[in-house]
């Protein structure tokens, strides 16, 4: 089969390759999914430049690995322990990859079962394709700390992928949502996803404009807690939650006094260490709220497989929406 393959870490056009490998076969427990879209997410560029030597395995005669987690697809192959009445159904894909050498970047992929999720009558292999890592990402940091029912939630980048689906999801649970965004495209984009309060960070009175439209904010999802430390002290409720799930090159200063005085929660959440429990419950969450419509795709901006250095090209550029490669 033709898979996209790294040997090495570095820059995207330095070292993926588009080769052919062996095919996968299911292990027990474990279904294979020929593979319609791949998705792309940031994450995905900080495993090319930093894997683990551990994290390269043999592939047919080649030692490597098959980059992205996300993708969807069909079942064309189940292992021991399996219905087998699973072969022909569509599924969304998260976490492929992990713990293996077999991404979503190929023709077939192989995942433990829990990981190849239903995909109910209508979504489309673009909405299912986004979800994955940002949609439970965010909805690990919305409920990590207990239902956001009834409380107001600030998503910073209302407009990228775990935005979007904080947005989504945390309307879903009965959350009032406030965001930020840079600019007019990204400000419509989250006001589509339902945000009740959108404001441009760049503002100078983006504080107040928050509090004024929102008040005090009671939990924030936060991507870029550098820049925004200041933003999230100015607006956070006494005991709110400031959930940060993205690292920068530069890690904060903290200013703890200003954390201790209102009993702020600094909580840090990383998608493939998240619990378990946590990951299933998100899982069947998400596909819930497909069942009833409840969730939108981003922009969607297609390449070919033979065309996935430009595409890790075109996420490193921090493109508005979600990019996947094609493999229909």
């Amino acid at each position: 089969m033709k898979a996209a393959f790294f040997t090495t870490n570095g820059p995207a056009k330095t070292v993926l390759r588009v080769l052919d490998v062996a095919r996968p076969e299911p292990g027990p427990g474990e279904v294979r999914v020929r593979v319609t879209l791949s998705a792309i997410n940031p994450g995905d560029m900080w495993m090319r430049e930093n894997s683990a030597p551990e994290d390269f395995r043999t592939v047919g005669e080649r030692r490597g690995r098959i980059p992205h987690q996300d993708g969807t697809g069909v079942v064309d192959a189940v292992g021991a322990g399996v219905d087998p009445s699973r072969i022909g159904e569509r599924v969304w894909l998260w976490m492929a990859g992990s713990g293996t050498p077999w991404g979503t970047a190929a023709e077939w992929t192989v995942v433990p079962s829990e990981q190849a999720v239903r995909s109910p009558d209508g979504t489309s292999d673009e909405l299912g394709a986004s979800l994955g890592i940002p949609a439970m990402t965010a909805h690990w940091c919305l409920h990590a700390d207990g239902s956001p029912a009834d409380r107001t939630v600030l998503v910073a980048a209302g407009a990228g992928a775990v935005g979007h689906y904080a947005i989504e999801l945390g309307k879903i649970a009965g959350a009032r949502i406030a965001t930020t965004v840079s600019g007019p495209e990204k400000a419509a984009l989250a006001r589509a996803a339902g945000a009740d309060l959108v404001v441009n960070y760049r503002d100078a009175d983006a504080a107040r404009q928050i509090l004024d439209g929102a008040g005090p904010v009671d939990r924030i999802i936060e991507v870029a807690l550098t820049d925004n430390l200041e933003l999230d002290l100015a607006v956070a409720a006494p005991g709110a939650t400031i959930v940060t799930y993205a690292a920068q090159p530069v890690d904060p200063t903290l200013p703890v006094f200003r954390l201790l005085w209102p009993n702020l929660v600094l909580r840090f959440a990383l998608f493939l260490t998240e619990p378990r429990e946590a990951l299933l419950r998100s899982a069947a969450e998400i596909t819930s709220a497909l069942e009833r419509k409840l969730l939108s795709p981003l922009p969607v901006h297609s390449f070919g497989l033979d065309d996935v250095v430009a595409a890790h090209e075109a996420v490193e550029r921090g493109i508005t929406g979600k990019v996947v490669l094609d493999l229909r």
